[in-house]
Formats: structure tokens, sequence, C-alpha cells
């Protein structure tokens, strides 16, 4: 018992211990403030990452692609029935992107995609602008112009077709209680689109010649202003050319460059910059074709089989993708050898160098580099967090010079050694319980008004605005803190608190009642 008062009459009679108390309290709201963000800043990496391919991916690296894609797939669904929920391929090319009016021209990443089983085995339908507004209009096959009119009351009215999907979005909104948030998200300044009211009509309509669509990347022509908004200076359905370059199986130009006439139906924000500021996509089975892809005639009259770059598998279990990559790329082993009598010797090289990954060893590099930063500033915050422990162990130590008569009453009145360390190790305890509450709560009200203090530090001064929305992929700072994190910052101040204590808290008990009496 004897223990426990002491500690708290040290704790409140002896007001030096404030800077321990103060120090943990710091250095727990620092760490705890970084390794949210940190850790907020790649659970959205990963987030994306899989969001923009699939649980699995089928691919051999190379512009050529790799034939029996198509028989693969069934091959696939038929021997994991229940298992394989949607396949897509994808083809992956490059090209020249032009602008007509303004001549903008920038070289691209052409991504030909089968638009509904693309959007089924992956995240990529929410990246879509217009899509959100008016759900089904968004399409890579031959559109035209949508072009809004005017009626009676000077009030725009859409083209029939977007706008029943727009008051079909409205309605669904209204019924799941969704907030109107997503209208004044950065960049989307109108849900209608600037170009759709340069030209005054009476009668809404398609206007236009029928082109195959295509879906731009946001930055591949757009670019951000400092306060985080897109200006979209493109009308939907402008036209666009693209020049393709097609390739053999063995990688050389087939034929001439072909410009090909399309238009823009919608563009695509992943959050992922270096995918939004070089890729395009287009159709699959359009794009196959232009590659010379798709199935060609050989000399003897027989055919190629047609070509694709990757494939990308979504399961019914989203979190079986580990379990799940050594079975397929079994069954890719096994298709690959039942092929063998009637592959040619190029499309053999092709096949030959497909692998099977998931969707987390692909991005591997680029996670596991976000890790090893993270690793690295929790050494350099153990290192800070040092500064603690030393001060804590100094008010500790000149306590201990200050309370040497208290102790040697209290050890000649029968206390032990262990007892006397134990106050003190008690009173280390306290402090970083206390330090360590008060960090948590304030490093967990700075993550959660992060954003709002970095506005207002903005408008004190814009030389404070360390997260601009201009430059960074994600437009706002994220802003969670995890519970495992908050507990484990917290378990190490006050661990942090009782080693600072330990050499005091010796000192205190090797002390002897006799010399500690005989001079006071």
């Amino acid at each position: 018992m004897y223990k426990l008062i002491l500690t708290v009459r040290y704790l409140f009679s002896k007001w030096i211990a404030v800077f321990s108390v103060l120090s943990v309290w710091l250095c727990v709201a620092m760490v705890l403030i970084v390794f949210s963000v940190m850790d907020g800043f790649l659970d959205n990496i990963k987030q994306h990452s899989r969001g923009l391919l699939s649980d699995i991916i089928i691919d051999n690296d190379t512009l050529q692609g790799f034939p029996y894609y198509e028989e693969f797939g069934e091959f696939l669904k038929d021997r994991m029935p229940g298992e394989i929920a949607v396949v897509s391929p994808v083809i992956y090319s490059y090209g020249i992107l032009r602008e007509p009016v303004t001549n903008f021209t920038k070289p691209v990443r052409i991504v030909a995609i089968d638009f509904d089983s693309y959007r089924a085995v992956n995240d990529f339908s929410d990246s879509l602008y217009y899509n959100r507004y008016y759900p089904g209009t968004t399409s890579l096959t031959q559109t035209q112009v949508p072009v809004a009119g005017i009626d009676g009351y000077d009030r725009p009215i859409l083209p029939p077709s977007h706008e029943l999907a727009y008051q079909q979005y409205l309605k669904d909104r209204d019924e799941s209680n969704e907030t109107s948030e997503d209208f004044s998200e950065p960049g989307f300044r109108s849900p209608h689109g600037i170009g759709w009211f340069k030209q005054r009509f009476n009668t809404p309509r398609m206007d236009g010649e029928p082109l195959p669509g295509i879906i731009m990347g946001t930055d591949v022509i757009y670019s951000k202003d400092k306060e985080g908004f897109y200006r979209r200076f493109l009308e939907r359905g402008c036209e666009i050319i693209l020049t393709v370059l097609p390739l053999t199986h063995r990688g050389t130009i087939a034929e001439n460059p072909i410009p090909v006439a399309m238009r823009n139906v919608d563009d695509s924000r992943t959050k992922v910059y270096e995918i939004d500021k070089i890729c395009v996509y287009v159709d699959f089975k359009l794009f196959q074709r232009f590659l010379s892809m798709g199935s060609l005639e050989r000399v003897d009259g027989t055919f190629t089989p047609p070509r694709a770059s990757q494939l990308l598998v979504r399961l019914t279990d989203d979190q079986g993708y580990k379990a799940a990559q050594p079975r397929i790329e079994e069954l890719w082993v096994e298709f690959r050898e039942s092929l063998l009598d009637r592959l040619t010797l190029s499309d053999a090289e092709l096949i030959e160098g497909v692998s099977v990954e998931t969707w987390e060893t692909r991005q591997q590099d680029f996670i596991q580099a976000v890790e090893k930063e993270k690793v690295l500033v929790t050494i350099l915050f153990a290192i800070i967090s040092l500064v603690a422990i030393v001060l804590i162990g100094v008010v500790f130590y000149m306590i201990v010079i200050q309370k040497t008569r208290d102790i040697g009453i209290i050890k000649s009145l029968g206390a032990t050694s262990a007892g006397v360390a134990t106050i003190f190790l008690m009173y280390g305890a306290v402090i970083g319980v206390i330090g360590g509450v008060l960090g948590v709560l304030t490093g967990s009200f700075v993550v959660a008004n992060i954003n709002e203090l970095q506005a207002l530090l903005a408008r004190l001064n814009p030389n404070l605005q360390v997260w601009s929305p201009e430059v960074y992929t994600f437009d706002r700072i994220p802003s969670a803190v995890k519970p495992g994190v908050m507990v484990s910052v917290f378990c190490m101040a006050v661990a942090t608190s009782i080693f600072g204590a330990i050499v005091p808290a010796m000192k205190a008990a090797w002390v002897w009642p006799v010399e500690t009496l005989r001079y006071e």
C-alpha cells in the first residue's frame, strides 16, 4: 500500500515530473500522426492497386501478347468451377493521341479492354467521371456527341439516354441515403460537362458521325489547379485521333501507323498518377484488329490464334488469391503442355514467357518501397524517443537525490530495496500512462482534422501548405487512426517511461538507511 501512496504523493507534489509527462505526450502524438498518415497512404496504394488489377494476373510482359488466352479462360472455369468469377482479356500497346482542334499531341499507353468484363473484374467503373452521374451512358462502341437542349425556361435538357440515367441515379442516391458529396469532389464543378452548353438547341439529341469511344486517363489531357480541381475543357463526344503501331508475333512493325478517329466518352481517374497520366482505354476487339493481334491468315491458308497481353482473373473469394495463385499456375503448365503438338515456334516462345501473379506480387516493388520508408521513419522516431527516456531518467534521478532522506526513513521502517525500486517504476508507469493517453487523444484529434488544420495553415501562409492537391495523387491527406497502431504506440509510451525510470529506481534501491540518516 505504501508504494501506491508514495507514487501518488510524488506525482502531485513534484511538478518537475510535468516535463516527463510533456515529453511522453508530444512523442506519442508525433509518432501516432506520422504512422497514421503513412499507414493511410500505404492502404490507399494497396486499395487502388488491387482495384485496378484483379486477384490474379496472367501475362508474358511483352507487347506481342500470347495466344490461346480464350481457351485458357474456359479451361480455368472448367477446372475451378465456382471459384472463378470473371476472366477478362487486356491488350497493352503504345500510340500517339492528338486532339484535332488544339493539335494537342501526347504519347499514351493504349489499354484495350472488354468494357463489360473489365468493369466486373476490378473497380474501373468507380474511376469514371461521366458514368458516375449518367450510369450506363459510357461505352467504347460506336457513339455520337451528346448535345443538350434548352427548354422554355432557359434550363438545360439532356439527351433522352442521359436524362433517364441521370434521374435514375438521383433516385437511387436518395433511396440509399447518400449525400450529394460526389458533386463537390475536387475537379467536378458541373456534372453536365462544360462543352455541352457551348451551343443552344431546342431539342437535345445525339449528333455527329458515330465513332468508337475512348476513355482517357484524367491526367493525360487535363491538369489540376492549386485547389485540386480539374478543368475539363473538352466536351463529351469530341473527336480524338489515336495513332497505333501494329506489331507482329516477333515484335517487328507489321504495317504503317494507323490513325483512328474516336470520340471522348469519359475520363478515368484511378488516383494512381502513373496510370492516369499515360493510359487511354479503347475497345478490345476493335484494337485487337488494329494492332494485328487478331486471327490473321498465314501463307499456307491457316490462321494465327488471336493474342492478348494479359488475362485478369477475379475469384469468388476475394481473400483466397494467395492460395489460388499456385493452383492456377499448375493449371497453366498443364494447359501449355496440351498445346505442344499444335504450337508454332513463335507461339511457343510467347507462351513460354507467361507468368501467373497476384495483384500483391505485381505491385510488391512499390509497396515494399513504401513499407521500407515506414521502417526508416520508425527507426528515426525511435531515436527521437530516446530524448523522452533520457528526460525521464534525469527527472527521476533528481527526485531520488532530493528524496534520499525519505528513502532512508522508509527502508529503516522495513521497506525492502525491491519495494523502494517499485515505487519509482510505478511512478514511471503512471507518467507513461498519463502522457500516453494525452498523446493518443491529441494525435487522434490532429489526424481526424489534419486536412482542416492544413487548410487553416495555408490560409495564414500559403507556404505552409505541405500537401498540395496539384502535386499529390490523393486530394486529401489520409486521416484514419488504426486501433492497432493506437494501442501499440500507447504501450510503447508506458514501456519507454518504465525503462527511463530503471536507473533512478536502482539508485534508490541501493540507498543504505544508516548512511542516509547519519548526514541528515
